[in-house]
């Protein structure tokens, strides 16, 4: 028997969630408390500003490097009867240019950019995931409360029958068997309520887990999202918007410039080159010291000619990758063709269960109800009676789960079609702008005014 504390603990959960005057937390407000608290979109994003300085890296390569060398050397020379010992500083300033390699740095550039770009996607496909889990984590809640209001609701008709046919059997109209069969009837429903509401408990932690806070009084669900006019149609948007074949097809258009690159590799290179110095060393006969200042001004032109297979083999390796990327994103393309036609028929399903259960639930009514009296005529047994509420019980209780199955299925077929994103939803939230962090590093900034922007950028996402 279920302690009395625990049910009245578990009943307050069920009564905060489907009613009360607290405020109704909407399937809106779960996902927007979802994309709030999720660190898997925090870390999607450092990832994505990651690849943006690959960017910057990548541009990097195009401008001057310059850099000082200061060196000090003490030199001694023995003779036959004496030694002479000289000392010289030197100090050079120096400044080397990528002048010209025949597309190498620019195909690298492009590359970054593809990488930025996908990677975008991939944070879009995060963001869905999120949201899609928010959508399960509320409809689980809502699916095990009214579960747990249908076992209630059980034991209590349950309780009340076993009474009646207790007070039967003091009378003499039935045997002890037919109170023995609803007591079994009554603890058989007491162990399913309280599976029901361990289901709850653990629908409550997931629900913890992705928004960040317990449940309290949640809202109906809203209408159901518009559909397509078909399934075709459904396939068609997923191919043109779902984020994953975006960043797959980014990914392959990085792979072909990668293979243009690797080809590259073996083109020459134009550098060009300016040092400066000067060499102070002190005259040993004289005492003062010998400055002499030196400049120089240079062109390099280099190239491989062989590099025992290295070249080569980096060629293949860069074509491999590009007909990996060329599976994947036919993959890719294939899996969400296929979860949309699943999503799709589960919600014929669902909708064809629906649909079958109401009959079944008013024929099971008509059923318990005609059994209850014909067994207060004598016509029927206790048990013809616990085995039609058993019916109507479990025909409500597909009932509960065919419509979260509906439900869940239109978001799932969202997420399938890539529309399950805050901004077509329209959660009225702001959202993750990628490219201002991105505008601000792209260029490989260094003077104080792009850094200053930079430190605003890093500042208002919370990174100092």
């Amino acid at each position: 028997m279920i302690g009395k504390r625990r049910l009245a603990g578990i009943a307050a959960v069920v009564l905060t969630v489907i009613g009360g005057t607290a405020r109704a937390e909407s399937l809106a407000d779960t996902m927007v408390a979802a994309y709030r608290h999720s660190a898997l979109v925090e870390q999607n994003r450092a990832v994505l500003r990651a690849a943006d300085e690959d960017v910057a890296t990548a541009i990097a390569a195009l401008r001057p490097v310059i850099d000082w060398t200061a060196s000090h050397t003490v030199s001694r020379t023995e003779g036959l009867s004496d030694y002479n010992t000289a000392r010289s500083t030197t100090l050079q300033i120096g400044a080397q240019m990528l002048l010209y390699d025949w597309g190498r740095s620019q195909l690298a550039i492009d590359a970054a950019k593809e990488q930025v770009l996908a990677t975008r996607q991939g944070l879009v496909a995060v963001e869905q995931d999120i949201l899609l889990a928010s959508t399960v984590a509320f409809f689980d809640i809502r699916q095990a409360t009214e579960r747990v209001a249908l076992q209630q609701n059980s034991v209590e008709v349950l309780g009340r029958e076993r009474q009646a046919a207790q007070d039967r059997f003091d009378v003499g109209e039935i045997t002890v068997t037919d109170v023995a069969l609803a007591d079994a009837q009554l603890a058989a429903t007491q162990a399913s309520l309280a599976s029901a509401q361990g289901d709850l408990e653990i629908a409550r932690e997931a629900y913890l887990a992705v928004t960040g806070r317990f449940p309290e009084r949640l809202d109906a669900p809203p209408p159901l999202p518009r559909l397509p006019g078909s399934v075709d149609e459904a396939r068609a948007i997923a191919q043109r918007n779902h984020p994953l074949i975006a960043q797959a097809q980014r990914q392959a258009a990085a792979a072909e410039l990668g293979v243009a690159a690797a080809a590259a590799e073996r083109n020459p290179s134009l550098t060009g080159n300016l040092t400066a110095g000067v060499t102070r060393s002190p005259q040993q006969l004289t005492g003062e010291y010998d400055n002499r200042n030196s400049a120089s001004v240079g062109l390099r032109l280099n190239q491989t000619l062989y590099s025992g297979g290295r070249l080569p083999s980096a060629h293949r390796r860069a074509m491999a990758q590009r007909d990996q990327a060329r599976a994947g994103l036919l993959n890719v393309s294939r899996q969400i063709s296929q979860l949309v036609g699943e999503s799709w028929a589960n919600i014929g399903v669902a909708r064809a269960q629906i649909g079958a259960i109401d009959q079944q639930i008013d024929a099971a009514q008509q059923a318990y109800e005609g059994v209850r009296e014909e067994a207060s005529l004598g016509a029927r047994t206790t048990l013809d009676v616990l085995d039609a509420e058993q019916s109507l019980l479990e025909a409500r209780a597909d009932k509960i789960t065919a419509e979260a199955s509906l439900q869940l299925a239109h978001y799932q077929l969202l997420a399938a079609m890539g529309r399950l994103t805050v901004e077509h939803l329209n959660l009225g939230i702001p959202t993750y702008d990628p490219s201002q962090y991105y505008n601000a590093v792209r260029d490989a900034p260094y003077t104080s005014q792009q850094g200053e922007s930079l430190d605003r950028v890093l500042r208002a996402i919370g990174r100092n």
